[in-house]
């Protein structure tokens, strides 16, 4: 967990959409513009939660993600993990053997036991992980869901129903059996046949 980045509040901020989403799936372009932000972003973060068992996808024009289990055995540090990798907060490079005074050996109370200030950020970091492992998807939308109005959730469902309805049409127009795909309505007119 080197830095917690901009991915992991963006994948957060959408994975407590698909909390309220029940299991009507919502596409990483629909989550990303509900929110204002990157949909290219946002479509790069979803393979690496869904390699982690934190989402799945499905396929088609009414595909998208949902939640891979319980809004409750998601914790903040497995979203973290699974985006960011297990990496350690601290890579400590052992300056304390360096010291010049010490020539090419350092004496062994230099070189004893964990370097201090490594372990300083070993704490740290511990802290840090169990502070995010206490900490469900289901707590945080639990307390979103006791901030925003009612009204709120239904404009967000609303919302979400046209997108999927309007993806829907796009592909029946284009996807069906007996309707020409817009590459072939293209040629059609070029050659004359409407």
């Amino acid at each position: 967990m080197a830095h917690v980045t901009v991915s992991v509040e963006y994948g957060i901020h959408c994975l407590l959409w698909l909390v309220g989403s029940g299991d009507k799936p919502l596409s990483s372009r629909d989550l990303a513009e509900l929110q204002g932000i990157s949909p290219s972003f946002v479509a790069k973060i979803f393979p690496k939660l869904e390699k982690a068992g934190i989402v799945q996808a499905s396929e088609g024009a009414r595909g998208g993600y949902v939640l891979a289990k319980a809004p409750e055995q998601i914790s903040f540090l497995d979203i973290v993990d699974a985006i960011e990798g297990d990496k350690p907060l601290f890579d400590c490079q052992d300056v304390r053997l360096r010291c010049q005074l010490f020539g090419a050996r350092p004496p062994t109370w230099a070189s004893k036991g964990t370097c201090a200030v490594h372990a300083v950020m070993l704490r740290a970091e511990k802290a840090m992980r169990d502070a995010l492992a206490e900490q469900s998807l289901a707590d945080v939308a639990q307390r979103f869901g006791r901030a925003a109005p009612a009204a709120f959730f239904g404009e967000v469902q609303d919302w979400v129903s046209d997108r999927v309805k309007d993806r829907s049409r796009r592909s029946d127009r284009t996807d069906g059996p007996d309707k020409p795909s817009p590459r072939q309505r293209r040629k059609s007119k070029r050659e004359g046949r409407t």
